[in-house]
């Protein structure tokens, strides 16, 4: 990844397209803070209006997703603690990231929450998703490509660090995405705790099915 700091004029339009958090605006220009944290994939690039960012074959630091998580988890705790301090209207309408691998388990926005865990392809077919979404903590995953086991253990941590109102599983039909349903109640086995839950299976063509409170 290269970014050309003559045409950069620091939008920051970039920084929440990378969710590696490789990128910073830094005395005005977009910067790579790590080469390690950088995976080259180029999500950036269509979100620069000045055309200052590309991708070029130069030696780097090769990419670490254990040192992005490392990153992120410090990050996201930093952030957490800076929001601990904003007005309550602000407070809930900040959150980032949002995939389950990232997300701090103590961060501010998940004390008293009502959780929306939710398959991360499921947004695309529910037209109304911004609206389940509105007042709710996200998090998304996808049990196909990882591994259902570390997602309960995410889970018990933040339900165990947290207050948590209640938590809605939004699963595809097919049959992997239920790995979310058992995640969740994996999870809540583990930490012991009572929390209201509802499970909504999602439809190819968008239709949903509530399963249960």
């Amino acid at each position: 990844m290269y970014i050309n700091k003559s045409l950069c004029n620091g939008c920051g339009q970039c920084i929440p397209k990378c969710v590696e958090g490789a990128l910073q605006v830094i005395d005005g220009k977009a910067r790579i803070v790590k080469d390690i944290y950088c995976d080259g994939l180029g999500a950036c690039l269509g979100h620069c209006p000045q055309g200052a960012i590309t991708i070029v074959e130069r030696e780097a630091e090769a990419f670490s997703q254990e040192e992005v998580h490392k990153y992120i988890n410090k990050h996201a705790s930093s952030v957490a603690h800076k929001l601990s301090v904003l007005p309550e209207t602000l407070q809930k309408r900040v959150q980032w990231p949002v995939k389950i691998d990232l997300v701090s388990p103590n961060a501010a926005f998940f004390e008293n929450a009502n959780i929306l865990f939710i398959a991360d392809c499921a947004p695309v077919v529910l037209k109304n998703f911004h609206t389940l979404a509105e007042g709710k903590a996200v998090i998304i995953g996808c049990p196909k490509f990882n591994d259902a086991k570390s997602y309960a253990s995410k889970l018990s941590e933040i339900l165990k660090l947290n207050s948590v109102a209640s938590i809605t599983v939004f699963y595809m039909e097919v049959p992997c995405c239920t790995g979310l349903k058992w995640a969740v109640n994996k999870a809540l086995e583990d930490c012991g705790k009572k929390v209201l839950t509802c499970e909504v299976e999602v439809k190819i063509g968008g239709e949903t099915i509530e399963h249960k409170w």
